[in-house]
């Protein structure tokens, strides 16, 4: 069978349980396992491909017709343009949060010498790792609650080359008594009532970086009140929100005692990140 017609077939095997995105992600399965660019194999209608390959790519995607995320079984995501290994020990990153990292980045940068950062409920360490790549003078350091995130993380800043310090605990406990000149995080916010009605894929990820509590703001009242405490003076905490959270969140910050909040939308224009600066 040629590359070309396993994916047509594929792609009608994943249309028939109504996949996202039957073509891409045959396509994308298959480049994983020959380790050959999807578009050459879409149109390769002459290789003929041996057993073992069809073994590896059926396995694959037996996995997918079971709404495992694609990401999870090509062990890949990009983020801001660099490779991030994940599996489901970690959150998938997405766009949106790309838009934190960027901030952050900026913020970094704007404040001069060798600010210090800590990226709390790191995950896959996207954010740390991306903070520590665009500010290499900057001293970051990356916080989770679960090992398993941590290995990931360190497993992403051993393979890009990047300089983050790793602590294990439950959010500011992790750290104890540093002090940052930013914070950043993507806290769990899906209020946990929600969770149930996720899609296939989102609930196979891990459900501690997804639920927030019963209305999903857990995560960001214990930031608001906690937070000062690790911050430098001037220091400032971005954070990732759900849809409707923003104002609400920007509101626990202020009330917390934080002088300076905001808002910024999302490329779509959703609330989507806060800001507090002390």
């Amino acid at each position: 069978m040629t590359p070309r017609e396993l994916l047509r077939q594929t792609a009608a095997r994943f249309r028939a349980v109504q996949l996202p995105d039957p073509e891409v992600d045959g396509a994308v399965l298959l480049s994983h396992v020959l380790c050959l660019p999807a578009l050459t194999l879409r149109l390769d209608t002459d290789t003929q491909l041996t057993p073992a390959q069809l073994d590896a790519y059926e396995a694959l995607c037996a996995q997918r017709l079971r709404r495992t995320p694609l990401q999870y079984l090509t062990h890949e995501q990009s983020f801001l343009g660099r490779s991030f290994y994940v599996d489901d020990r970690v959150l998938i990153p997405r766009p949106e949060t790309e838009l934190l990292a960027e901030r952050a980045i900026d913020a970094l940068r704007r404040r001069g010498g060798s600010p210090s950062a800590l990226d709390l409920c790191c995950g896959s360490g996207c954010l740390a790792v991306s903070l520590a790549l665009g500010m290499p003078a900057a001293e970051v350091d990356a916080a989770d609650l679960s090992p398993g995130a941590l290995d990931v993380t360190r497993r992403n800043a051993e393979v890009l080359a990047a300089r983050v310090g790793l602590y294990q605990g439950d959010l500011f406990q992790a750290v104890a008594d540093r002090r940052y000149d930013l914070i950043v995080s993507n806290p769990p916010y899906i209020p946990s009532h929600e969770c149930p009605l996720l899609q296939a894929e989102v609930l196979r990820e891990p459900r501690m970086a997804l639920s927030g509590g019963p209305d999903g703001l857990d995560f960001y009242r214990r930031i608001a009140m906690e937070a000062p405490d690790h911050l430098l003076p001037g220091g400032l905490v971005l954070m990732e929100v759900g849809w409707n959270q923003g104002e609400t969140v920007r509101a626990l910050m202020a009330d917390a005692g934080f002088p300076r909040t905001a808002v910024y939308p999302d490329l779509q224009g959703i609330p989507r990140i806060v800001e507090a600066e002390l």
